[in-house]
């Protein structure tokens, strides 16, 4: 295997802090606030020096929103095409979709609430990859039905989006409330998912009722 080309790597490392540079500053400033000159104080380099790795304000806005959406999508292809319950497969997809948040913070702040200043043609490989990610987790709950585990009249589109929406928002969360933590969070998604709210019935008579029962 050949070994791999060292400025190619220096390149991509190098790319990589500049990413995270204009995420910072987009997350701090906003896309309009925001110059490249800003993003090149923050990277340490002169602003013609930028150019190397965005030609532009709006390239640097698409890669940092692109660098959001990568791993996300990625996790959840591999996610979705390992065998295993249902219910490891959703807490795997919570779990990664929670840590993306943690570890990929400002990028995903970026995309949530910036990638609409993004001209529509710059947004299409954006919602080809969001498309992606919601198509692979409404698979999963689409399997869920055909094994039995899930009722068969599941909106299986509908709940994916919801579980989306929800895991979005507590992930928004986790970065607010520094107590809160991504197991917990991920263990009360997967519950109320699966679970919902009505009381569990077990099927056996409550202690009262049956000491009721042996007096009378």
């Amino acid at each position: 295997m050949p070994a791999p080309d060292r400025n190619t790597t220096r390149y991509a490392h190098r790319h990589q802090r500049a990413v995270a540079a204009a995420a910072a500053v987009f997350a701090d400033k906003g896309f309009h606030g925001a110059s490249t000159r800003d993003i090149a104080e923050k990277l340490g380099i002169q602003q013609g020096s930028l150019y190397y790795y965005f030609k532009s304000k709006e390239a640097a806005l698409e890669e940092v929103c692109l660098t959001a959406l990568r791993d996300y999508v990625s996790h959840i292809e591999s996610i979705a095409s390992q065998p295993g319950k249902l219910e490891v497969k959703l807490q795997a997809a919570i779990a990664a979709h929670l840590a993306t948040y943690e570890h990929n913070n400002e990028a995903m702040k970026v995309h949530n609430e910036q990638r609409l200043y993004l001209p529509k043609d710059r947004r299409k490989h954006l919602n080809a990859l969001g498309s992606r990610y919601r198509q692979q987790l409404e698979g999963i709950f689409c399997e869920g039905v055909s094994t039995g585990q899930l009722r068969k009249d599941l909106d299986c589109h509908f709940t994916a989006l919801s579980l989306i929406g929800l895991c979005n928002y507590w992930g928004i969360q986790l970065l607010r409330n520094a107590p809160l933590k991504t197991e917990d969070v991920t263990e009360n998604c997967v519950d109320i998912l699966l679970h919902g709210c009505l009381a569990r019935h077990t099927g056996m008579p409550d202690t009262d009722t049956q000491t009721d029962t042996q007096v009378n």
